[in-house]
Parts: structure tokens; C-alpha cells; sequence
């Protein structure tokens, strides 16, 4: 009688035990170490600079390691795929990673340990968020701009929620300031397209000294009240001069003054 094959040797073949009639072929699952060394994730880095090399062999030299019948390459493919981007295997939970064959809660958190740092890396090369929260920093932003300036310049300044400056100062008009030129459609386009929070209003007077005029004072009310209509809060207006021998300051808040309600 014929003996029969032990599964031992069954699998040895690649074919597993039967069944019913029918034979499934269990995957060989290409590990690393059988590949081509030019196809090896370190080797390829090594040869090609790691700046120059694809996603999934970044993903495979941070999981180090696949699972039977998936290489780490072949993972890292898999991934890519599940979740469409780098971006996409970012944005998933350590719960829902853990759940993917070959990853489990150590890999999962690997991989998001390495995204968080990547951004991190990127925030702190990020050129800093200016935040102005007094009048001297306010000033500070366009004090060495109007020094070469022979005519007056009106800015706004464009603040988020917690008085962070959300891009460049906003230059509204030039020339000699009067309520028909700052108009309250110019001061707060910007600031209502950007969803901005609150601004606060710069112009500087060539002739160096920075005490407000009337007509400063008259625009300002009108500003205040247009920014409670739309909702965006006015915090200031400074007055920029020159600065002086006697040391006093070179521009006026108008809100420290008390010459205006804001």
C-alpha cells in the first residue's frame, strides 16, 4: 500500500492539506533576506540616498520586520493602499492600525511615533508665529518701515483668536489720511476673507511727531463701530513717529491714550 504524505511534507511543497477536492496554495511569502540585495529596503538606501527612494521603502526600514506570508515590503505596499497616502497612515488610531495583519499596537505606535515627529521636524523649520499683544509689539512691525516713508501709510494688522498675526500688515491707502480714503470696506476685506478674530489699525505721520490728529481720532470711532457691525474686533490704532533725543516714545496707542473707546 502506498503510504501516504505526512502534512509535514504536504507543506513542504506549497500545497496545503486538501479540502474537499479542492487544494489551496498557501503564499511563500518573500522575506527580505530572499530578495535581491539591490531590492533590499537598507540596500536600496544605501544605493540610491535615502531622499531618493519611494514611500514604501521608507514604511519598511521604520517596521524593520513583515509577517508570514508578507514581507515588510509588501506590508508597507499593503498600507500605502489601505489608507491611499503617508497622510492617510498618519491620520489612523494606533487601535485601528493594530487591527492590520503584520503591525499589532508595537508597530502602530512606531509608525505614528515617526509621522509625529516628522511633524514636529516641520513646525519647528516653520518660520515663528508672531503674536501681538501690546501696543510696543504692534509698533515693533512697522517701526523700521516708516523711517524712509515721506507720506502717511495706513496698515492693518490681521490677528487670529489669540492675537497671533495671520500673515504681512495689510496696506489700506496712502497719502494724506480722511475718512473717504480709509474706508471701512478696505480696512476689513481681508480680515472678513480670512476669518479674522480682531485688528489692529497702524498709520505713521512723516513729520515724526505721533500725537493724533482729530481726523485720526474720527476714524478711528468710525473703524471701532464698522468692526462691531461685522463682528471683528478693532484692539487699537497706533500712531507712529520718529523717534526722539528726549527718549520718549515714538508712536501713541490710542487705546492707552483714552482718547478713543475700543
Amino acid at each position: 500500500m502506498a503510504r501516504r504524505e505526512s502534512p509535514n511534507n504536504e507543506k513542504n511543497t506549497g500545497i496545503s492539506s486538501a479540502t474537499g477536492r479542492e487544494y489551496v496554495i498557501e503564499s511563500s511569502g518573500c522575506r527580505v533576506c530572499d530578495m535581491p540585495a539591490q531590492l533590499r529596503p537598507r540596500e536600496e538606501i544605501e544605493r540610491r540616498g535615502i531622499s531618493h527612494v519611494s514611500d514604501d521603502v521608507l514604511l519598511a526600514v521604520i517596521l524593520r520586520s513583515g509577517v508570514r506570508g508578507r514581507s515588510v515590503v509588501e506590508l508597507s505596499r499593503y498600507l500605502l493602499t489601505r489608507y491611499g497616502s503617508l497622510t492617510g497612515i498618519a491620520s489612523t488610531s494606533i487601535d485601528e492600525l493594530s487591527q492590520q495583519r503584520g503591525i499589532g499596537k508595537v508597530k502602530g505606535q512606531v509608525l505614528l511615533a515617526a509621522f509625529e515627529l516628522a511633524k514636529r521636524f516641520a513646525e519647528e523649520r516653520a518660520p515663528r508665529r508672531l503674536r501681538v499683544r501690546t501696543p510696543e509689539d504692534a509698533a515693533g512691525l512697522l517701526r523700521e518701515k516708516v523711517k524712509s516713508l515721506d507720506h502717511e501709510v495706513f496698515w492693518v494688522l490681521l490677528l487670529d483668536s489669540k492675537n497671533y498675526l495671520k500673515g504681512c500688515p495689510v496696506e489700506v491707502t496712502k497719502g494724506l489720511l480722511d475718512a473717504s480714503l480709509v474706508h471701512p470696506r478696505e480696512v476689513f476685506r481681508e480680515a472678513i476673507r480670512g476669518a479674522t478674530a480682531a485688528v489692529v489699525l497702524v498709520h505713521n505721520h512723516p513729520s515724526g511727531d505721533p500725537a493724533p490728529s482729530a481726523e485720526d481720532l474720527r476714524i478711528t470711532k468710525q473703524l471701532v463701530e464698522a468692526g462691531r457691525i461685522v463682528d471683528i474686533k478693532v484692539l487699537d490704532h497706533i500712531v507712529l513717529g520718529k523717534s526722539t533725543e528726549n527718549g520718549s516714545k515714538d508712536f501713541v496707542s490710542l487705546r492707552e491714550s483714552g482718547a478713543v473707546e475700543f
